[in-house]
């Protein structure tokens, strides 16, 4: 099968890669780009363990082809920390223990990134919706919606200051 040269923004850095047209977009960063933040969970987009923002969307890499996102702009999970500091989503799982294995962790964090995008303070039931497409089986997601609201506080206290 030919490659097909696709160009996209991945964590703000231009990637040019030759690619199959039936490659993953969780196996082109994984295997391609060794950003292997985003994990391979169930392949059926149900754990969301391989959530990454494709222009302003949450999406599960597991089931976009690498060649959908031509010209996109991605972040995964790597791109979340700035110049060796933790983005407030990542300080909020660190501070509210919102992870226990952490195999989820990645797509969580990516998803609450893009929830408090959409919704800057969000409710606890609005919290619990925004995330619901991703699963995990170790916290009871109690210690996960802190996070989500220390995140969102953090976030509206830089906004103002």
């Amino acid at each position: 099968m030919s490659k097909k040269l696709v160009c996209m923004n991945i964590n703000g850095k231009k990637i040019e890669e030759a690619v199959e047209p039936r490659t993953l977009l969780i196996h082109f960063l994984r295997e391609n780009l060794n950003l292997t933040g985003a994990h391979i969970g169930c392949e059926t987009s149900h754990c969301g363990a391989c959530t990454v923002d494709i222009d302003g969307q949450s999406v599960k890499s597991c089931t976009h082809l690498a060649v959908q996102c031509e010209g996109s702009e991605i972040l995964t999970v790597e791109g979340l920390a700035k110049n060796g500091v933790l983005s407030a989503v990542q300080e909020g799982f660190y501070q509210e223990h919102g992870l226990q294995c952490g195999f989820c962790t990645p797509g969580m964090l990516v998803r609450t990134y893009r929830l408090l995008q959409e919704n800057p303070n969000p409710t606890e039931a609005e919290i619990r919706a925004g995330i619901s497409g991703n699963l995990c089986r170790c916290t009871g997601y109690q210690n996960i919606v802190k996070a989500v609201q220390y995140a969102a506080k953090k976030l509206q206290e830089t906004a103002t200051a």
